[in-house]
């Protein structure tokens, strides 16, 4: 499906190269939306400084070269020289027709796909996951399901705490409660926020317990085999806890997807040996350092990435280093995409610095750090629980699907559903709106989560768009046939059928451009855009009651791909749409 701006940017182009010579064929056409038509090119204003004549002069040019044919309908010069270009109906109606027939709506797979490493949720093992990673984890969702679906061959990777000196104690502790208590799933284990604050009580009030601690660290690190079994008894609880919220989620990480700290343990000697061997880590005070260019403290002395502490134990930049090595040298992606809070971003940035110094990150490999804001409360803090501690992210979705239940309960629906219908119904409107109200809002921007606004069916939230998808298809149970069987052809002589057909024709580049930003609220906004056009078009374009057969063909089949561009897009950002509502 081809996006309008980009169709009317080569014409420009070409009447450009026409008009004023080859040399300004590759002049960006400044293609802007237009309150006086479809689009607008406002490259004759930048145009006119280089070639010494007016604006309006140049604009009149450039429409006696542009060629219209098939495409657009009206041409005016207003202003100091603004060219609004209006699209020919039919051209719109056929390209809406091209997308109903085609299983992808009209979105090209990459000509040149890449391998992309989505880092995304990673939370700690012996854990509970809390409100901080629910960003963490449905933005990358996102990011991974667009690239997925745009050609790439994406790596899901859930780089989870698994390793380090706290497991020390943990394993310390699963052996004073006794191993069968997590075979059991007994509450003291299962409760992974009480078994870590149990553990760390015991650290810190039991010098006895801590010696054993310390001595089960060493243990653990130089490969005992017992500690390890101990180790992943621990790991394997976790990932029972981690898949449990995934499942709420609806996100598509597995246990595949993990790869650890500990997965690289094993490489963090031979990433600092290569660091030292180039020259590129020195001793600093005791610990080995790496100097990157560029980065300097409040003094203007230059900031350390240390990547080996003074005790000779290694840190998270160390193993972070080697998972670049890993993924450029084993791998071999293409892009590396690092899902973390925006905190993090001085961190990201030296140790990118450092893997360039290198020779890991070069012009062929990037490496992204997509910045996390923080999540809010209503009273524009940090969110957090009444008694002030950390918001558990489990109780948080279940506190949505009951709210939703509330909400819902109190909307006029068109049908009445049975006990488990309906509850299969607000578990997707609950987790659908905590989602979307988060996807909504570009990623390192901070946002307040407010239960009230997110789960309501009207405005910018889930539920509404949910409920645009659920009333098309109503519309074809009541018209008695699938949407699949609604071929038009689509025909526009409406004003609202028309604002309806433009807008799903942005489908393939709001894909394209939250994929290549790694940005998916570029997306939310669009399948907004895209709900509230049809709501204009379903006031003002009565469908199975439409004046004719013809009418009501092409009404049907400008439904059906209205349905498929809704469901694909919430598909694609990870929000479920239910069959009825």
């Amino acid at each position: 499906m081809p996006d309008p701006q980009l169709v009317l940017a080569a014409r420009v182009q070409d009447a450009l190269s026409a008009a004023f010579g080859p040399s300004y064929a590759d002049a960006d056409p400044v293609i802007r939306p237009s309150q006086f038509a479809d689009l607008q090119a406002n490259v004759a204003l930048p145009l006119a400084k280089k070639l010494g004549r007016k604006p309006r002069d140049v604009a009149d040019e450039i429409v006696k070269h542009l060629d219209t044919a098939g495409v657009v309908a009206d041409v005016q010069v207003s202003g100091p020289g603004f060219i609004n270009l209006t699209l020919s109906d039919d051209w719109i109606a056929g390209e809406a027709q091209r997308a109903l027939e085609d299983d992808r709506l009209g979105v090209p797979a990459a000509a040149a796909p890449q391998k992309v490493v989505v880092e995304y949720s990673s939370p700690n093992v012996a854990k509970e996951m809390h409100v901080g990673h629910l960003r963490t984890t449905i933005v990358g969702d996102a990011i991974a399901r667009i690239l997925d679906f745009l050609g790439h061959h994406v790596v899901r990777d859930n780089h989870v705490g698994d390793w380090g000196t706290p497991f020390g104690m943990l394993i310390e502790h699963l052996l004073d409660l006794g191993e069968d208590a997590a075979a059991r799933g007994d509450s003291s284990v299962s409760d992974l926020t009480a078994f870590y604050q149990a553990a760390r009580a015991k650290f810190d009030g039991d010098e006895e317990f801590a010696d054993r601690s310390r001595r089960r660290v060493v243990a653990l690190q130089a490969g005992d085999p017992e500690t390890l079994r101990l180790w992943n008894v621990l790991v394997d609880v976790s990932k029972k806890y981690f898949n449990h919220v995934y499942g709420l989620l609806g996100v598509t990480l597995t246990d595949d997807d993990i790869k650890g700290e500990s997965f690289y343990n094993d490489l963090l000697a031979p990433t600092v040996q290569e660091l030292e061997d180039k020259g590129i880590a020195v001793i600093s005070d005791g610990a080995l350092c790496a100097f990157p260019p560029g980065f300097t403290g409040r003094e203007g002395e230059p900031l350390p990435v240390i990547i080996r502490k003074s005790d000779g134990g290694y840190n998270y930049s160390t193993t972070d280093l080697a998972t670049i090595r890993y993924r450029v040298d084993t791998e071999h992606v293409d892009r590396m995409i690092y899902i973390v809070g925006t905190p993090q971003s001085l961190h990201f940035q030296m140790v990118f610095a450092v893997a360039r110094m290198a020779g890991w990150l070069g012009d062929e490999v990037s490496a992204e750090h997509a910045q996390i804001g923080n999540v809010l409360g209503t009273d524009g803090k940090i969110l957090r629980t009444r008694a002030g501690g950390t918001v558990k992210l489990a109780e948080l979705l279940d506190e949505a699907v009951e709210r939703a239940g509330a909400v819902y309960d109190e909307v006029q629906h068109d049908e009445s559903f049975d006990d488990a219908t309906r509850a299969a119904i607000v578990r997707d409107v609950g987790i659908g709106a905590v989602k979307y109200a988060d996807l909504s809002v570009a990623r390192d921007s901070e946002y307040v989560f407010d239960f009230d606004r997110m789960i309501s069916f009207n405005g910018k939230t889930g539920p509404y768009l949910q409920y645009a998808a659920a009333r098309i298809r109503s519309i074809f149970r009541k018209g008695g046939l699938a949407p699949d069987e609604a071929t038009g052809p689509i025909v526009l002589t409406e004003p609202a059928e028309r604002a309806l057909a433009l807008q799903l024709l942005g489908f393939g580049a709001a894909l394209e451009q939250a994929g290549a930003t790694a940005e998916p609220h570029r997306l939310a906004s669009y399948v907004y855009a895209v709900a509230d056009a049809y709501t204009t078009f379903h006031e003002n374009c009565p469908v199975l009651k439409a004046p004719d057969e013809a009418t009501k063909a092409s009404r049907l089949a400008l439904c059906a791909v209205t349905l498929r561009t809704l469901t694909t897009g919430l598909h694609l950002l990870g929000v479920p749409t239910p069959e009825r509502m």
